[in-house]
């Protein structure tokens, strides 16, 4: 992988540095202690700028291209659902898909789906051992690259040739599904993001989900109420 223009010209100074250093060995017609010192001084210091561009591909690597996926873009909400809740997925998928590298989500209630934002794949989704896994240990998994999982089919139906999936659990039966772009491109502020939404989510509506909250209100139509 080919290094940024800021990388190669570190790379050139030191590389510079260091032959003018040796050079300056070759050539003098003496050697006394302080130009020994001098020499192994500035060798040093060639030699960590040489490191500095070696790491900088590291500090700043490159993003991934993103996969050839197909699909519509397109927003399926499942019917009957409160108004204040269709708000409230409306806001947040709309904000995962453009402050993450998300290409899709779902919104899964252990029955239906109740959200599928981004491309859209098939209309039908079923939890696999992957999503029962997250729910028994009710923690992320992400999948940082689907194609070396063998359980990776699980997830085609939500979107044909995904190359990353997080499977947040919401609850005790609820599940929400990220898939990105391009592998290993859900940086830790992303699964912050993920994780803080699905939370919310669990708080808000939490008879959803499985979860009975103690402390939450109900409207007269059986509604939560927002807080």
């Amino acid at each position: 992988m080919a290094l940024p223009l800021p990388a190669r010209v570190v790379l050139a100074i030191g590389l510079g540095g260091l032959a003018l250093s040796v050079a300056n060995q070759l050539t003098t017609r003496q050697l006394d202690p302080s130009l020994e010192r001098a020499s192994v001084l500035a060798s040093l210091l060639a030699v960590v700028l040489m490191v500095v561009a070696a790491l900088w591909q590291r500090v700043e690597p490159s993003a991934a291209n993103r996969a050839a996926l197909s699909g519509q873009q397109g927003l399926n909400l499942a019917e009957g659902l409160p108004a204040q809740m269709v708000v409230e997925l409306g806001w947040g998928s709309s904000m995962l898909l453009t402050a993450t590298p998300a290409a899709v989500l779902l919104l899964h209630d252990g029955e239906r789906i109740l959200l599928r934002r981004g491309l859209l794949g098939a209309e039908i989704f079923v939890p696999g051992p992957i999503c029962r896994q997250a729910l028994m240990r009710q923690r992320a998994i992400s999948l940082v690259d689907l194609k070396h999982y063998p359980g990776r089919d699980e997830f085609d139906t939500m979107l044909p040739g995904l190359p990353a999936v997080v499977v947040q659990p919401i609850g005790e039966r609820g599940l929400l599904l990220v898939g990105g772009w391009s592998e290993r491109c859900f940086s830790q502020a992303d699964l912050r993001w993920i994780e803080g939404w699905a939370e919310k989510l669990k708080t808000q509506w939490a008879g959803v989900w499985g979860q009975p909250s103690p402390a939450s209100e109900q409207h007269p139509d059986g509604e939560p109420a927002i807080g």
